[in-house]
C-alpha cells in the first residue's frame, strides 16, 4: 500500500503509467540531506493529536509530525556516520516588515513565539551542518541554497520535513528544475491534511522525485560509499 492508494483512483494511476509517468531517477553518488523546518512550530513541543497540538502552536500538524521525526532520525545518523551534507532550510522568526503574502494568506505565523522556531532536538543541527533560512515556501527562493549544493558537490537530494503539499513539494520542483536527483521517504514528510499529504507525493513520484518508505531509502543510501573526510 502506498500513501495514495484509496484516494488516488486506480485508473487514474494507470493513465499516468500508461502516459509513462513515475519512471525512478535513481540515487547519484554524492547525497545531500534537506530536512525543511522540522521545528516546534510544525511539531509541538510534545507529541500531541492534531486537536490539541494546535493550541500550542497553530501551525502544528499534531502527532503525524512526530512519526515523521522518527523515520527522519535514522536517515539523519546514516548521514552523520558517511559524512554527508545535512543542510536545514527553515523558516526564521517572522517580523512585521517581513511577512508578505504569507502573513496575508496565513496570519497565525506572525503569532509564533520563538520557541516555535526551534529546531527540534531530535533531528536537529550540529556544528558543521549549513542553516538555510527562507521566507518562501521553496528552499531555493531567495536563498543559498543552490550555492551550498554546488560547494558541497551534491547529485542528489533526500528531502524530508514539512509540509508535503508546501515547502517541501514547492522545494522538490526547484530541485528538478536544477537537474539533482530527488528522493522523498514518504514517512519523512509530513502534512497536517492526509488527503494532500497523498495527493502531493503521487504527483512528486509521477513528475520530480523518487519516493519511497524510509526504510527502502536507507537501504539505497547504505550502498553509497561514504564521504572521504576534509583534510
Amino acid at each position: 500500500m502506498r500513501p495514495w492508494d484509496g484516494i488516488i483512483s486506480e485508473d487514474e494511476q494507470k493513465a499516468y503509467r500508461a502516459a509513462g509517468f513515475g519512471k525512478p531517477t535513481g540515487m547519484g553518488t554524492r547525497p545531500a540531506l534537506l530536512i525543511i523546518d522540522v521545528q516546534y512550530r510544525t511539531t509541538g513541543t510534545v507529541e500531541k493529536p492534531f486537536w490539541e497540538a494546535i493550541e500550542e502552536f497553530p501551525t502544528s500538524c499534531g502527532d503525524v509530525a512526530w512519526n515523521a521525526v522518527r523515520n527522519i532520525q535514522p536517515i539523519l545518523a546514516l548521514f552523520r556516520e558517511k559524512n554527508w551534507p545535512v543542510l536545514y532550510p527553515h523558516v526564521a522568526p517572522k517580523k512585521a516588515y517581513d511577512g508578505g503574502r504569507l502573513a496575508a494568506k496565513v496570519p497565525s505565523i506572525m503569532t509564533i513565539p520563538e520557541k516555535g522556531y526551534e529546531f527540534v532536538e531530535e533531528v536537529a543541527p550540529v556544528e558543521g551542518d549549513i542553516l538555510v533560512p527562507k521566507k518562501q515556501p521553496s528552499a531555493f527562493f531567495g536563498t543559498a541554497l543552490t550555492s551550498h549544493l554546488i560547494d558541497v558537490d551534491a547529485d542528489t537530494l533526500v528531502v524530508t520535513g514539512c509540509t508535503t503539499s508546501g515547502c517541501v513539494r514547492s522545494s522538490v520542483v526547484d530541485a528538478f528544475a536544477y537537474n539533482f536527483r530527488i528522493a522523498v521517504p514518504e514517512d519523512g514528510v509530513y502534512d497536517r491534511s492526509k488527503v494532500s499529504h497523498a495527493v502531493n507525493l503521487f504527483d512528486m513520484s509521477e513528475k520530480y522525485a523518487d519516493v519511497m518508505p524510509s526504510a527502502d531509502l536507507l537501504k539505497r543510501l547504505s550502498d553509497i560509499p561514504a564521504r572521504q573526510a576534509a583534510a
